[in-house]
C-alpha cells in the first residue's frame, strides 16, 4: 500500500472514528475499539488487498464456516442447538462487518463461554472412576467425520471416550516401561494393572487441568482475534490480523533476535515454567535458572515485584522481556522446592538456529569438496537499518566456501518457509549475471520486475538446490529462478509448497493517530498486496516447483500445501520476461537420467517411499478400539510393519562432513556453540538426501572431466 493510499483511508477512519465518538460516548474503551479496529482492518483491505473482493452473503458464509470450525474444531464443546442457533446469523456477518453490529460475535462468546464451563465437569467426573478396557467400543478421531453433539448426555459420552482412549494409550507405554525396567532389574516392585491405570489418569487428569486453566484466562479480545481473522481469512489465507503481542512475536521469528533473558518459557497450571535456556544467552550466561524452574515474581530493577502466578504467559513474558541493559529481578522456585530471587542483565538474545550456516563435505573416493549452505528463512531484521539479513549471511557462507576451493555447492531450502522478497532476489544474483529474478502483479494489474543489477557472479560452480514441500513463497522464487535459467538443479519432493503471494504489514495504530490514550494499541494486518510470477510467466501459487529430480519423501502422499488452504487464490500466469539462460557445462538430461536410476536403487531412499505410503493408511484409519487387548494388538502391529523402517535417518551415510576453518576458532572456545554444531553436522551425515545431492555434484564433475579428457 502507497503512501497516498495509507493517507486517504486514515482521513477515511479518523472521519468514521468521530462517528463512532458520536455514537458510542457511552459505549466502554474496549467496545470503541473493536468498532474501530474491524472498521480500519476494512478499510485497509479495501484499499490495499489484490482482491478484496465483495462483501456479501457468499463472504459471510465462508466467514461464518471458519469461524464455527476454529472455535470448536474437535466437535468437543458447542451441541447441535448450539451450531443451529448461530446458523441463522450465517449469511448476516456482512451486514455486521458493515454496520459495527458484533450480535454474532457476542452470543458466540456467550455460548462458548457456557459449554466450555460445563465440559470441565464432564473430564472431572469421567477421570474419577477406573475405565472399564474390555468392552468393544470406538472413537473417532476425524473431526470431519463427526456430527455435532444432539445433547449433553451425547457431548458427555465423547469426552468420556476420548478421555478413555488417553488413559488408554498412556497406560500402555506405563506397562511397556514396566516390562522394560522388569527385563533389566528384578529388584522392581511392579504395580498391578488397577495401579498403573490410576496413574495413567492421574496423567490426564492433570493434562487437562492445566488446560482448563489455560483457557480460563482466555478473554474477549482473544475470541475476537479468532473472529476478525475468520474475516480476513476469506480474502486469502495468508492476509492475517495480528494483535500487537503476536506482531511482536512473528518480527522476532522474522529477525531470529529479541531482547530479553533468553529463556523459553510455558504456562504450566498456575505457573510460567521454564523449558528451555538458550545458549548464549544472558540466562545462560548467568547460570542460576535452570530448566524447571517456575518464575513466581518478576521486578524491573529496584521496582516493587510483580507476582506472575496465575498470570496469562503472554502478560508475564512482556514483564521478563526488555530493553538491552536493563535488569530483571526474578523471584524462582526451584526443583527442590527453594525459593531465591536472581538478577539477570537482559541482552540481544540470538536464535542462532534461525541463520544461515555452512559447512564442507569431502568425497575421500574422488578427493572432492563440496560446499554446503542451510538457509533456514529469508530472515532480515526491519526494525534496524544495518541490522542481520540473510542476504549478507550467504554472501559472506559463500565466500568462506570458495576459500575452501569447493567443487560444487549445495543450496539446503528445506523446510524454509520465505521471508524477504527483496533478500531472495539479492541472493539469486550471487549466482547469474544481472537480468530478471521473479516479476509481479499488484492491484489493477500493476506490474514489476524485480531484477539482479549486479553483473558480477559470487559462485558460478555447480549448483544444488534442496527443497521439499514446505519451502514456500521466497525459497520457490530462488528455486524458480535458478531452474529457469539453467543455473542449478533443483531436487526434492513432488513439488515445493505452492504460496505465490506476496503480503505488506500494516500498522493500524498509524493510521489511527487520535485514538483515546486509554485504548490499547489496535495491532497490525498482514496483507496480501501482489502475486509473484517467475521469469517464464508460470506462477508458483498452488502448483509450487516442481524439482528436476523428484526424490521419495513422505509429503509426497499427503495433502499438504496451499490447494489445501481454505480460500486459496487461483492460479494464473502472465508474460515471459527477455532473459539470458545459463549454458551448463554438463549435460543436464544425462545427469538427471543417472541420477533417477541411482534412486530407484538406493534402499534407503525406496524404504522412504514405502513408508510414506504405509503412513497414509495409518493417517486414514482414524478410528480407534478402546478395547485394551485390542488396542494393544494393533499397536503391535503398526510397530511390527515400522520396524522396517526404523533404520531411516538413523544410519550413518559415509559422508565427511566438517565445519570450515574460519569458523573452527569460534566453535572450539563456546563449548555449548560446539555441542550444537556436532550434533548437527552428525544429523547431516544421516542425512539420504544429501548423500544423493553429492552423488549429482559428483556426476557433474566426472561429466566434466570426462569430457575433457576427451577434448585433449
Amino acid at each position: 500500500m502507497n503512501f497516498r493510499n495509507i493517507k486517504l483511508v486514515a482521513i477515511a477512519v479518523l472521519l468514521i472514528f468521530a462517528s463512532l465518538l458520536f455514537i458510542s460516548y457511552q459505549s466502554s474503551t474496549d467496545d470503541l475499539r473493536r468498532d474501530l479496529l474491524v472498521k480500519v482492518v476494512s478499510f485497509a483491505i479495501n484499499s490495499g488487498h489484490y482482491h478484496p473482493g465483495d462483501i456479501d452473503d457468499d463472504f459471510s458464509v465462508k466467514a461464518y464456516n471458519l469461524y464455527v470450525e476454529r472455535i470448536d474444531y474437535a466437535k468437543r464443546f458447542l451441541l447441535k442447538e448450539d451450531v443451529e442457533k448461530l446458523s441463522k446469523y450465517k449469511t448476516e456477518l456482512d451486514d455486521e462487518m458493515k454496520n459495527n453490529d458484533f450480535e454474532f460475535f457476542d452470543i458466540s462468546v456467550s455460548i462458548l463461554n457456557k459449554r466450555i464451563n460445563e465440559s470441565e465437569s464432564y473430564y472431572k467426573e469421567a477421570l474419577e472412576k477406573p475405565f472399564y478396557f474390555e468392552k468393544d467400543e470406538y472413537y473417532e478421531f476425524d473431526p470431519d467425520k463427526k456430527y455435532y453433539a444432539a445433547n449433553k448426555t451425547e457431548l458427555k459420552e465423547r469426552w468420556r471416550k476420548s478421555l478413555k482412549y488417553e488413559t488408554l494409550t498412556r497406560l500402555n507405554d506405563l506397562i511397556e516401561e514396566q516390562e522394560k525396567a522388569v527385563e533389566k532389574s528384578d529388584t522392581v516392585q511392579e504395580k498391578s494393572f488397577a495401579e498403573l491405570e490410576g496413574e495413567a489418569r492421574e496423567k490426564v487428569l492433570k493434562r487437562y487441568d492445566d488446560w482448563f486453566h489455560r483457557m480460563s484466562k482466555l478473554d474477549e479480545t482473544d475470541r475476537l482475534n479468532i473472529y476478525i481473522n475468520s474475516l480476513v481469512n476469506v480474502f486469502d489465507p495468508h492476509t492475517q490480523y495480528f494483535p500487537p503481542k503476536d506482531k511482536e512475536n512473528f518480527d522476532i521469528r522474522f529477525s531470529g533476535q529479541l531482547e530479553g533473558i533468553g529463556a523459553q518459557l510455558t504456562q504450566k497450571n498456575a505457573y510460567i515454567e521454564v523449558i528451555k535456556i538458550i545458549p548464549g544467552s544472558p540466562s545462560w550466561k548467568q547460570g542460576e535458572l535452570e530448566v524447571g524452574d517456575y518464575i513466581l515474581k518478576v521486578a524491573q530493577g529496584d521496582e516493587e515485584p510483580v507476582d506472575v502466578v496465575d498470570m496469562r504467559l503472554d502478560e508475564a513474558v512482556l514483564l521478563i522481556r526488555g530493553k538491552k541493559g536493563t535488569e530483571a529481578r526474578l523471584t524462582i522456585k526451584k526443583l527442590d522446592g527453594a525459593i531465591k530471587e536472581i538478577s539477570i542483565i537482559r541482552d540481544v538474545v540470538v536464535l542462532e538456529e534461525t541463520y544461515a550456516k555452512s559447512a564442507v563435505i569431502r568425497d575421500d573416493e574422488s578427493n572432492r569438496i563440496f560446499g554446503y549452505v542451510k538457509l533456514p528463512s529469508f530472515y532480515i531484521d526491519f526494525n534496524k537499518i544495518n541490522g542481520k539479513n540473510c542476504f549478507d549471511d550467504v554472501k559472506n557462507e559463500i565466500e568462506k566456501l570458495k576459500q575452501e576451493n569447493v567443487d560444487g555447492i549445495i543450496f539446503d531450502l528445506r523446510n524454509n518457509g520465505g521471508g524477504s522478497l527483496e533478500d531472495v532476489v539479492k541472493i539469486a544474483g550471487l549466482f547469474i549475471e544481472e537480468g530478471p529474478i521473479v516479476q509481479s502483479r499488484g492491484r489493477k494489474g500493476m506490474k514489476k520486475t524485480y531484477k539482479d543489477l549486479d553483473p558480477e557472479i559470487q559462485y558460478g560452480g555447480p549448483l544444488i538446490v534442496m527443497v521439499n514441500a514446505i519451502s514456500a513463497s521466497a525459497s520457490e522464487i530462488f528455486a524458480a529462478a535458478m531452474q529457469d535459467y539453467n543455473r542449478a538443479i533443483v531436487i526434492g519432493g513432488n513439488s515445493t509448497y505452492g504460496k505465490g503471494t506476496v503480503q505488506n504489514f500494516t500498522e493500524l495504530d498509524r493510521m489511527v493517530p487520535k485514538k483515546p490514550v486509554d485504548m490499547k494499541p489496535l495491532g497490525a494486518l498482514k496483507m496480501t498486496v501482489q502475486k509473484f510470477y517467475r521469469v517464464n510467466g508460470g506462477a508458483t501459487q498452488l502448483n509450487g516447483v516442481t524439482p528436476d529430480i523428484v526424490l521419495p519423501d513422505y509429503y509426497n502422499y499427503m495433502d499438504f500445501g496451499e490447494r489445501d488452504l481454505d480460500n486459496a487464490m487461483p492460479w494464473s500466469e502472465i508474460f515471459p520476461l527477455t532473459y539470458n539462460k545459463c549454458t551448463p557445462s554438463y549435460d543436464v538430461d544425462y545427469i538427471e537420467e543417472i541420477s533417477k536410476k541411482r534412486i530407484k536403487g538406493d534402499s534407503i531412499l525406496v524404504l522412504v517411499d514405502e513408508n510414506g505410503k504405509r503412513l497414509k493408511k495409518l493417517r486414514e484409519d482414524t478410528e480407534y478400539s478402546l478395547n485394551y487387548e485390542n488396542y494393544k494388538s494393533r499397536i503391535e502391529k503398526r510397530e511390527k510393519s515400522g520396524e522396517k523402517y526404523e533404520r531411516i535417518g538413523k544410519d550413518t551415510l559415509g559422508l565427511t562432513i566438517e565445519i570450515l576453518k574460519t569458523d573452527l576458532p569460534g566453535v572450539e572456545a563456546d563449548t555449548s556453540k560446539k555441542a550444537r554444531t556436532e550434533a548437527w553436522i552428525t544429523g547431516l551425515k544421516k542425512d539420504v538426501y544429501l548423500v544423493e545431492a553429492v552423488n549429482i555434484l559428483n556426476d557433474i564433475d566426472n561429466y566434466r572431466s570426462e569430457n575433457a579428457r576427451k577434448e585433449k
